[in-house]
């Protein structure tokens, strides 16, 4: 029988120290991951979709710029009569209604300052403070846009309590928003003006929105005169 032959460790381990060396020194070194290259098809469909995109911005009319401008100081005087209701012991009923109106048109405002500044247009300054908007309402610039209220009204509406303020919070607020579907039907009716789909669409809730909702406080306020006259 044939004798092993022993390898002395003084022998191997510089041998696994060499071999482990030259791998680590064959390793390419880590550096920050490459961003993914798209197939040619890919990156084709992905420059079209972002032409179309940059082209669907320029879509629109100095007439939508204007819709949407003076829809957002529109919103914001609904926004000044809503915020009068906790304080000026509004009904439950008047409450809730303004508290809607709050929700739905701040959200509004927000699409519409946003359409705005993706196209490069001037944002106003949005202004609900009762007395900052009662000033302002006397300007050209809103004081002419169908539904405004004046600022004898505003003064009126604030002046008023309990169920003296639901009617006239009422009363109001029908003229407003139907003040805003002329303001639509303006648009519609000029020509080239709402082309661009989200004007077109956002156009088109509101008038749906605000006619519902002038039915509906009709209805309350024809209530609340019912209601006089029984007692």
């Amino acid at each position: 029988m044939n004798a092993r032959r022993s390898i002395p460790l003084s022998g191997v381990l510089p041998l696994v120290l060499l071999v482990t060396s030259a791998c680590a020194t064959s390793a390419p070194p880590a550096g920050p991951p490459q961003p993914a290259t798209l197939p040619p098809a890919l990156a084709e469909a992905e420059a079209i979709w972002r032409a179309r995109t940059d082209s669907a911005l320029l879509r629109f009319t100095p007439a939508d710029v204007r819709f949407m401008t003076d829809m957002i100081g529109h919103h914001a005087q609904a926004l000044v009569m809503s915020n009068l209701a906790p304080t000026n012991n509004a009904g439950p009923t008047i409450q809730t209604l303004a508290s809607r109106i709050v929700n739905a048109q701040s959200d509004e405002i927000r699409i519409m300052q946003r359409w705005l500044s993706d196209r490069r247009q001037p944002v106003p300054a949005l202004q609900t403070d009762h007395a900052a908007h009662g000033g302002d309402v006397s300007h050209a610039a809103h004081a002419n846009m169908p539904g405004m209220l004046t600022a004898a009204q505003l003064a009126e509406l604030a002046a008023a309590k309990g169920r003296e303020f639901d009617r006239l919070f009422l009363t109001f607020m029908i003229q407003h928003h139907r003040g805003a579907v002329v303001m639509v039907d303006t648009l519609f009716a000029t020509d080239g003006a709402g082309q661009d789909h989200s004007v077109f669409k956002f156009a088109s809730d509101v008038q749906v929105d605000q006619r519902t909702e002038v039915a509906r406080m009709q209805q309350m306020l024809d209530a609340m005169g019912s209601t006089s006259n029984n007692r």
